[in-house]
């Protein structure tokens, strides 16, 4: 394998030259998870060479760093983040952007770290790893089909929790900053999905890991589509209907659940799972209601629809799931077919949680909060385009799942409240002028009967 090592530096080394760095980089991260805590240290999982650290052009160093900050649930494990670093001698000017630092001490004493996805030398050593499948140190790298060579990478800047490369407008990798041991659902659910024969996802063309952590996933690159959130925006500024297209998105919907629940086990929702779920809605009901006053007059009514959840036992499956479903995690391409992306589920959760099987209207009642959402971006504010693409979506999803998810209402209502009770305190917190978005749906489902 050309321009590729593993070797590994002894940590006792090389972390702590690293560290003051990290301390003043990693907290600036759109991707870093523990914002507003204090790092207090680290501690190093891997490290490994994937580009040598002495040779004369720029070396690419590949660390797992687990990051200490006080305020951690008892038990829990510290964070642990990806980071590819590159280190050279002296740096060009168009990466100066990239600069982490100097290193003062140490083993690499002198040199310039800087965040190596954003050179492409080193960008393209990574896709260059991924195209011959084997082992690198304690990296692991799988490859499902040939891969062409020297394509061209690029960063995408629109990602929040993860960083993303897309290489020659033909493929995407996602790079799992935030990892845990175990499968990653956006590499295990397409993957299933692709043996299950399901078009809708873009299979996994090669991906790797370390230990039982999955890194990141290459995917085909869908260069010609556009993504749901976009298409709504645009067609409220046009003034235009969206039922057509929301319609067909029930369908795709439906069609990835039906393709989950063929290829992995599915299971009925017992009395007592039922009754679990509700209990944790009506907790963190009691939470937000504690800090976003304006809940407390619909506490009462939203109390009631948490408990007709508890009683829907025998009333559906659980299964897997995207888990995180919105507009921005669909894509629709030239030819008007809809595929649906991203199904990391809520990076926020634990990893076990994300790949419980659950009821597939969780993902319905995510839909939907979304087309609220995208109809508060007119002025003023159409709720009615929002209703009605609401309802195709349900119809479309009827359509291809052969159920309508509306035919469940009280797990469907008490899906969609927990998801707007979670957007009040969040905008509460961060962006107060569309707080009424989610307010006109607590009232709305607070008073359903």
């Amino acid at each position: 394998m050309p321009e590729t090592a593993s070797n590994t530096r002894a940590p006792d080394a090389l972390l702590p030259s690293l560290a003051p760095l990290l301390h003043e980089w990693l907290p600036r991260q759109r991707w870093f998870a523990g914002k507003g805590r204090r790092v207090t240290g680290f501690t190093l999982d891997a490290a490994t060479e994937l580009l040598p650290l002495d040779g004369p052009g720029p070396g690419l160093l590949h660390l797992l760093v687990r990051v200490e900050q006080p305020g951690r649930p008892a038990g829990s494990p510290s964070d642990c983040y990806q980071l590819l670093l590159g280190v050279r001698t002296q740096l060009p000017p168009r990466l100066a952007p990239a600069l982490i630092g100097r290193i003062r001490q140490g083993p690499l004493a002198g040199r310039a770290v800087y965040e190596g996805l954003r050179d492409p030398r080193l960008a393209g050593l990574l896709y260059e790893r991924l195209r011959t499948p084997g082992r690198t140190g304690p990296l692991r790298f799988h490859a499902t089909t040939a891969l062409p060579a020297a394509l061209a990478p690029r960063v995408l800047d629109a990602e929040q929790s993860n960083s993303s490369l897309v290489y020659g407008d033909a493929y995407i990798l996602k790079i799992f900053r935030r990892v845990s041991p175990g499968a990653n659902p956006d590499l295990e659910l397409p993957l299933a999905l692709s043996r299950a024969g399901c078009a809708r996802v873009p299979a996994p063309v090669a991906w790797f890991e370390s230990g039982a952590a999955t890194l990141g996933v290459l995917q085909p690159y869908l260069r010609d589509s556009r993504d749901g959130w976009r298409l709504a925006l645009d067609a409220l500024a046009d003034g235009r209907e969206f039922t057509t297209e929301a319609r067909a998105l029930g369908r795709a919907t439906a069609e990835v659940h039906l393709a989950l629940a063929d290829t992995l086990p599915t299971r009925r929702l017992g009395k007592a799972e039922a009754e679990l779920l509700a209990d944790a809605m009506d907790r963190r009901l009691h939470a937000a209601a504690q800090a976003v006053p304006a809940l407390l007059p619909h506490v009462p009514g939203l109390r009631a629809v948490f408990a007709a959840a508890g009683g829907a036992a025998g009333a559906g499956a659980v299964q897997r799931i995207h888990g995180d479903l919105h507009l921005g995690q669909t894509l629709r391409g030239s030819d008007g077919a809809w595929a649906v992306i991203d199904f990391e589920g809520e990076p926020a959760k634990p990893l076990d949680e994300r790949r419980s099987p659950q009821p597939t209207v969780r993902d319905v009642a995510g839909m939907l909060r979304s087309f609220d959402y995208a109809a508060r971006t007119h002025r003023p504010w159409n709720a009615d385009w929002a209703s009605r693409c609401r309802a195709a979506f349900c119809t479309g999803y009827a359509e291809a799942a052969g159920a309508d998810p509306r035919s469940d209402p009280a797990l469907l209502r008490a899906y969609e409240t927990d998801k707007a009770v979670y957007e009040v305190v969040y905008e509460a917190r961060h962006r107060p002028d569309w707080l009424p978005v989610p307010m006109a749906a607590i009232e709305r489902l607070a008073a359903a009967r």
